[in-house]
């Protein structure tokens, strides 16, 4: 019993527990991409029109993409206190959205529901910060695969948060605002103190054991795309939604058993290897560096910490190593990631929350307006997924910049949005797929690039930085631009109909013509995000053609 209950301790400290605990918690950090499932709801009770709606959209993308207050708490603050942050800001932002939405209180003007959604879409960087700075640091060879995993999970959480809501809560889709509000809240306080900074320690079947992750995770966005087809074609009831439900939360836990298999086998390494703790002493003492030595490196450090951070900005170090924060924020590769950033991600988080009234514009049913979001979700994990494994391995084995990547996912986006600009028997199936999975691709490949430009030591706040571009590209494209439009063709509609906009509680556009010149914008936009990109790949090439991850082989001590 005593070495059960050692192992069991060795297990929760473990990085590989870390993991599982951050793969959670993760999962349940993407209820901002549900947006367009319950915003009918909020439209429709609180009688938004849609620049209002959109508006409130974009008050959500503010706040899921504005992390530098969490950032920051990171820096000076442990992760589990960030984590329990986030977990009581999610609570309150999303209880008192369902508290006006079902109208238990006296609606709220429309400057409290921004901040609701504000405070509520804003505990997801909290959660980011905590469980996803925290894995980068403790596998930082294995970084790319390590953020397309993680923000992965993130991708999925819209399908998994479907499934429990109509296992839970029936088809009541404001009762899914509550659940947004309760479960996220609770991953993070259960696995807060789990998920904290290791010493990082590269294991020779590391990226083996991210790809039985991997298997796990692809046979969950399978099942979940298995199970969004069938509940469109076949009425389930409430006990046939409860054992789909219950599937899922069994594929969450499988990635349990894998951390716990690793765990053991370290466990096991470590008693077997009885002089494992002399020779890490002997080795320790062979790098041990002289008085002298540490003397003349302490005194550069103090020279160094001396100097004002504002008398550095201009003498940056070469890409790769650590970075200011504003030595990162003012150099020229981190204002082309910024333009790209707010055109690439700004153009689809405008698709992303308008899927719903695309879905009703074009004549679809609720039922089948749902199953576009979950599509988007899904394809946002396999998104997410191949822009992590697979920018790593061209980056490994071919020395492709990583940029390069971007560019492309970015001219994929495009075609989505004609789609929806141009539309056809069937489009929006396809759109709905290839704007999630280019929305997914871009966060792991941004999150990346920033930490392989800039360094590791101030990541926590740079990688919330790196997207404050896209709440200022959706407010751009979706209020000024989208909402505007969409709102043009409905009052043209009401035209036609000799009414005005009085005349109508909820104002709605029906037809092809509402999101056309929109989409036509939103395309031309992320074309353009595309040849910024381009810029960056030609200043990064030599870089990327190095070997970029040796050092920190040589901190491991491998060659």
């Amino acid at each position: 019993m005593g070495g059960a209950c050692k192992f069991a301790l060795h297990a929760l400290d473990g990085r590989w527990f870390s993991v599982f605990a951050s793969f959670l918690i993760m999962a349940g950090a993407g209820a901002t991409y549900l947006f367009g499932t319950y915003s009918k709801d909020i439209k429709a009770t609180l009688g938004y029109d849609q620049t209002t709606l959109n508006l409130l959209g974009f008050f959500k993308d503010l706040g899921a993409n504005v992390g530098v207050l969490s950032g920051l708490l990171a820096e000076v603050t442990p992760t589990w206190f960030v984590l329990l942050v986030g977990s009581a800001m999610n609570f309150s932002g999303y209880f008192m959205i369902w508290l006006s939405v079902t109208q238990r209180i006296a609606k709220p003007a429309v400057w409290q529901m921004c901040l609701y959604i504000c405070i509520g879409a804003n505990s997801q960087n909290f959660a980011n910060t905590g469980a996803l700075v925290t894995c980068v640091k403790n596998f930082p060879e294995s970084r790319g695969v390590m953020l397309g995993m993680l923000k992965g999970f993130v991708g999925l959480s819209g399908a998994i948060f479907t499934q429990f809501y109509l296992a839970i809560y029936g088809t009541d889709s404001k009762s899914l605002i509550l659940l947004i509000a309760w479960l996220p809240a609770a991953l993070s306080v259960v696995f807060a103190y789990t998920v904290r900074e290791r010493k990082p320690e590269r294991q020779p079947n590391e990226l083996k054991v991210f790809y039985q992750f991997l298997i796990v995770s692809i046979v969950l966005a399978l099942f979940l795309m298995a199970m969004n087809i069938v509940e469109k074609l076949v009425d389930f009831s409430k006990a046939a939604y409860a054992g789909s439900a219950t599937v899922v939360c069994v594929m969450l836990f499988i990635p349990l058993i894998i951390a716990i298999k690793e765990d053991w086998i370290q466990w096991n390494l470590k008693h077997h290897e009885g002089m494992k703790p002399a020779t890490e002493a002997t080795a320790e003492k062979k790098l041990d560096i002289t008085p002298e030595v540490k003397s003349e490196i302490s005194r550069e450090q103090e020279e160094k910490v001396q100097k004002s951070c504002f008398l550095t900005i201009y003498n940056k170090p070469p890409r790769g190593e650590d970075y200011t924060i504003l030595q990162a924020l003012l150099s020229i590769d981190m204002l082309i990631l910024f333009a790209a950033t707010l055109c690439g991600l700004g153009a689809s988080l405008t698709a992303v929350d308008n899927l719903g009234q695309i879905g009703e514009s074009l004549g679809y049913p609720a039922k089948t307006i749902k199953s576009f979001v979950s599509l988007v979700s899904i394809w946002n994990f396999f998104g997410r997924v191949f822009a992590g494994f697979v920018s790593e391995s061209l980056l490994v084995r071919y020395k492709m910049p990583r940029p390069l990547m971007m560019t492309f996912v970015l001219l994929l986006a495009c075609v989505g949005y004609l789609l929806i600009a141009f539309p056809f028997s069937g489009s929006v199936y396809v759109a709905s797929v290839i704007t999630g999975f280019s929305f997914g691709a871009q966060l792991p490949l941004l999150f990346a690039i920033i930490s392989e430009l800039f360094g590791l030591k101030y990541y926590s706040t740079l990688f919330n930085c790196g997207q404050l571009a896209s709440p200022l590209g959706s407010y751009i494209l979706n209020v000024k631009v989208t909402g505007l439009l969409y709102d043009n063709e409905a009052v043209k509609e009401l035209a036609r109909k000799g009414m005005d906009r009085s005349a109508v509680k909820e104002l709605v556009c029906i037809g092809a013509q509402c999101f056309r010149l929109p989409f036509i914008i939103l395309s031309a936009v992320t074309f353009f995000g595309a040849l910024i990109s381009l810029i960056l790949v030609m200043r990064t090439r030599k870089f990327y053609s190095s070997d970029i991850y040796k050092k920190f082989r040589e901190i491991h001590g491998v060659n």
